[in-house]
């Protein structure tokens, strides 16, 4: 019998699929489309210890058959979402892991800190933000600055997931640095840093001018990160993430290295996309004689 069921280390989910932060909002939103509970989990878009209005509009845009967002992670922050969203979500059956951000180490701390108790598999630290104590350098972009909010997020009590970004060419330095301050995942990968430009209105299209890179084209990139990551730490948990359209794309990610896969972009078009790209990828099992998702965990690197 074929199971889509794996491991994240040492978060056990019933699906290799699941959503991608900031794309299936904070709650049950997706729910008139599938059922929460069949997916692996689902991954709130990111929270703050405290209310956060986000970038000037424009925030979205498109580009070909990708979308560029700079929604600057608005948000109701970790209490309200406790309060009014999770209930909600956690009424589906469906796991949670629950995205984090802040500006400061202090502020992650902060958001874990207020997510003791909450009934979540994970935290997902969303280490792609600017760095306030830092110049606004991204926290993914710097080994020790990665390591201490992962660190700082490990107060939660849950398991951590480190998102990390494409944007360096350290990146194998700051998975290793996330790893060591505790990460029981590497999430791979966040956006690609690209701008829009209304050639008509002669600008920038979006409010904040550049934004982050989404869908199909990025596959590739995610794919990179996942193979190198996997290369290098053999025994990490890795979750792929980043232009997964179809099944065959979520095999490819397994293939390079990933335990799970998290289907972001693809909702915006399809909202019905995490429970299509598991019938695909459970289809193709099927046609590949192959039973469970271990046997395609990293086998390109055979």
């Amino acid at each position: 019998m074929r199971s889509l069921a794996t491991r994240v280390g040492d978060v056990a989910l019933r699906s290799a699929v699941m959503t991608a932060s900031g794309t299936a909002g904070y709650a049950d939103e997706l729910s008139d489309y599938g059922d929460l509970h069949e997916l692996g989990a689902v991954v709130t878009k990111s929270l703050a210890a405290f209310a956060w209005e986000g970038n000037p509009p424009p925030r979205v845009a498109a580009s070909g058959e990708h979308m560029l967002n700079s929604v600057g992670l608005a948000g109701p922050g970790v209490a309200a979402w406790r309060e009014h969203d999770l209930p909600r979500l956690r009424a589906t059956g469906a796991n949670v892991v629950a995205s984090i951000w802040g500006r400061t180490v202090a502020e992650f701390a902060e958001a874990a800190t207020l997510l003791e108790g909450a009934d979540v598999v994970a935290l997902e630290v969303n280490a792609s933000c600017p760095n306030l104590e830092g110049r606004r350098e991204i926290f993914a972009h710097s080994p020790a600055a990665t390591y201490d909010v992962v660190a700082a997020a490990r107060q939660a009590g849950v398991p951590v997931w480190a998102k990390l970004s494409p944007n360096t060419p350290l990146l194998e330095e700051v998975a290793d640095a996330a790893l060591r301050a505790g990460a029981s995942a590497l999430v791979l990968v966040n956006t690609v840093l690209g701008l829009v430009i209304d050639v008509e209105a002669r600008r920038a299209t979006l409010g904040n001018k550049g934004g982050g890179v989404s869908g199909p084209g990025i596959l590739p990139v995610a794919l990179r990160a996942v193979y190198e990551c996997r290369a290098a730490f053999a025994d990490a948990a890795i979750v792929g993430v980043g232009g997964v359209s179809s099944g065959e794309d979520a095999v490819a990610m397994l293939m390079a290295g990933a335990n799970a896969v998290e289907v972001g972009t693809a909702t915006f078009a399809d909202p019905r996309a995490p429970w299509r790209i598991a019938r695909e990828l459970d289809a193709w099992m099927l046609a590949h004689d192959v039973t469970g998702i271990d046997e395609l965990i990293g086998v390109a690197h055979g």
